[in-house]
């Protein structure tokens, strides 16, 4: 725990229901008072509802974001929810994200967002993990659903889980499909459901997903995540298992993910990996 009890909380509020938990799993921790950076064209205005105060900017508006951020004084800060991976050849830049992106040789999410975290650093807020304030929402080991895998798919999910913390550890992506020893799709710059898509397409009905952090994963951003349209995206590929590290990983809505997950008889499994959970609280 912290010294001093966070008093006032900034959320950088992403798509999905992600801010909304995290909003809420803040207040049920104490804080006081939270604040939301919400962003045009992701955030919901339901999850902004969330917060005492937000105030909206557009995704490329990088100067004047910080420009506010540093006005206001925050003294700790969370990034939570995803922003569509197009966003970044979609959306108009101005000059700093232009000079920011044209700086980066690599590019993707590490990168990316390590980028604004050390500059929310460098004006004095400390970003916290994005599973901070997330209790309710980080399932452990063992089985979820009412179906276990099977023996092959017992298998596809251990050899899985290891191709995947190796490709992780690449920075290339979080999400494998498997499918008899097979690796049918690996998650790139698209994001993990254009990856299921693309692999189900490839593999047909009975493939498992693996879902992963590597080792000494920088929890502050691109914290795992599956929420009900994952599982939509799951159903629609005909995806019969899916595999998480335990401990590392956000399950949003998670009744109704479980629910939907029994109705389309998808074996769901947190994994043992040995590594670290996600801390959620402030070190």
């Amino acid at each position: 725990m912290t010294s001093e009890p966070i008093r006032h909380l900034l959320i950088v509020a992403g798509d999905g229901t992600y801010p909304a938990c995290l909003a809420d799993g803040a207040r049920k921790a104490g804080v006081p008072r939270i604040s939301m950076l919400a962003l045009r064209g992701s955030t919901d205005r339901a999850t902004a509802a969330r917060a005492d105060t937000c105030t909206w900017f557009g995704v490329g508006e990088i100067q004047r974001i910080f420009e506010w951020a540093a006005r206001m004084g925050f003294s700790h800060g969370v990034m939570a929810g995803g922003i569509a991976p197009l966003a970044l050849f979609r959306t108009r830049f101005d000059s700093l994200a232009r000079a920011w992106l044209r700086d980066l040789p690599v590019k993707n999410a590490h990168t990316i967002f390590g980028r604004i975290a050390a500059e929310m650093e460098h004006i004095g807020i400390r970003v916290l993990p994005a599973s901070c304030y997330m209790d309710d929402h980080i399932p452990g080991a063992g089985l979820l659903t009412r179906r276990a895998p099977d023996e092959r798919e017992a298998r596809d999910i251990a050899f899985g889980h290891q191709v995947a913390r190796d490709i992780c550890g690449l920075d290339i992506g979080q999400t494998l499909l498997v499918k008899d020893g097979m690796v049918l799709a690996v998650e790139a710059f698209e994001g993990t459901n254009q990856a299921i898509r693309r692999g189900g397409k490839l593999g047909g009905r009975g493939a498992v997903v693996v879902k992963v952090a590597k080792e000494g994963h920088d929890m502050r951003f691109d914290i795992p995540v599956i929420g009900v349209k994952t599982v939509a995206v799951l159903r629609r590929a005909g995806v019969s298992a899916l595999a998480f590290q335990a401990g590392r990983l956000v399950l949003l809505d998670r009744p109704a993910v479980i629910a939907a997950a029994d109705r389309m008889n998808l074996a769901m499994v947190g994994l043992d990996a040995g590594l670290p959970p996600a801390p959620l609280r402030p070190a």
